[in-house]
């Protein structure tokens, strides 16, 4: 007999929805820095009475930013504990009702069974597991003529320019949890999502003289999802991840890894546009090409804009992390160019970290 396809096969990552303290001014702000435009609007204007929503995009990046309009609403508690942050990591599947139905019978936490709406734009259901602290999956399902859509949103129109920053796609959500943690998350992603490990990083691996982590990736089939999860190892003074942890209030999304073609092109549009990013010491460049051999860009311009370079057998990629996007020490974005690379950076690990621990002295949180 054929074997029947998974249900809880992921056909792709629909969006990513955080949870903000004001929405309109939010999404002002991913649309001036990030370059992603508004597309649709759900509030009070569209019938809902208790929180607001704007949906973001460029390319395949979807950022859905939503906020209470009571002062009582849980998210309003939930900002208030973890300040703006990842709520939602929305993936894409073909039936989102035996993918849920899947997910339970394999442990999963169901939070919201699935919804199904139907009008003009299409057919769309939805459903809801808990994954680490109380960042959710829901499982998306949605058939239409025009592409993605949320219901209950209306379209927006451009009314003012946005930014080409050149962003196509989130090449991976990196998660932060508790130490201990982090092996039986992976096995809840293998079990559950059917996810396999990519590469596992120890904590000799991703160290300083001050602080260590030990960080899991894995991804689901076809290689389009990859989750990396972070765990803080033993170490001298307070890791990235512990600073994380508790300024966040526990376990989430650290970091959302966008992709482009053009990381240099990036970097100037996105650095004009108000986000500063992580510099690295000079010195990282001395003997670049002895480490990571030809590349394509020149070391000149990686140096003006301290963009990090890695190679693989599988080729190279080009990186850079900004520093937080708010006032609390928790998200922040890395920019991604691959040049067949499939790896995450081991090779800049020591040089990142070492950056990341200046900023972190600069709080008084090293």
């Amino acid at each position: 007999m054929p074997t029947q396809p998974d249900p809880l096969a992921i056909l792709g990552l629909a969006y990513i929805e955080f949870y903000v303290g004001n929405a309109r001014q939010a999404a002002h702000f991913y649309r001036a820095t990030l370059g992603l435009q508004p597309v649709a609007f759900a509030g009070l204007e569209t019938g809902l009475r208790d929180r607001t929503s704007y949906l973001l995009q460029r390319g395949n990046v979807r950022f859905l930013l939503t906020a209470p309009l009571l002062p009582d609403h849980p998210i309003a508690a939930r900002i208030a504990r973890c300040g703006d942050g990842v709520k939602d990591v929305a993936l894409c599947v073909a039936d989102a009702t035996a993918a849920y139905e899947a997910a339970l019978q394999r442990g999963a936490v169901g939070l919201h069974a699935p919804h199904v709406d139907t009008n003009e734009q299409g057919r769309f259901v939805r459903a809801t597991i808990g994954a680490y602290g109380d960042t959710v999956h829901s499982l998306v399902e949605y058939r239409d003529d025009s592409g993605f859509f949320l219901p209950n949103f209306r379209p927006l129109e451009a009314t003012s320019s946005t930014p080409d920053t050149g962003i196509t796609s989130v090449d991976h959500v990196v998660a932060n949890v508790e130490l201990g943690a982090m092996e039986r998350w992976v096995a809840f992603y293998h079990k559950v999502l059917g996810f396999e490990q990519l590469v596992h990083f120890d904590d000799e691996a991703i160290a300083t003289e001050y602080s260590a982590l030990m960080s899991i990736v894995v991804q689901d089939g076809t290689g389009t999802i990859k989750l990396p999860i972070n765990e803080p190892a033993e170490g001298r003074k307070k890791s990235q991840i512990a600073e994380f942890l508790e300024y966040y209030g526990g376990p989430g999304v650290q970091h959302i890894a966008l992709a482009t073609d053009d990381i240099c092109a990036t970097v100037d549009a996105m650095r004009a546009a108000g986000i500063a990013f992580i510099n690295v010491p000079p010195s990282y460049y001395d003997d670049l090409e002895a480490r990571v051999g030809t590349i394509a860009e020149s070391r000149e311009a990686l140096q003006a804009r301290s963009i990090l370079v890695d190679r693989d057998v599988d080729g190279y990629l080009l990186q850079i992390f900004s520093q937080p996007l708010q006032d609390r020490p928790t998200l922040f974005i890395e920019i991604i160019q691959r040049h067949g690379s499939r790896g995450f950076g081991k090779g800049n690990f020591k040089a990142l970290f070492e950056a990341i621990e200046r900023e972190q002295a600069k709080r008084g949180n090293l």
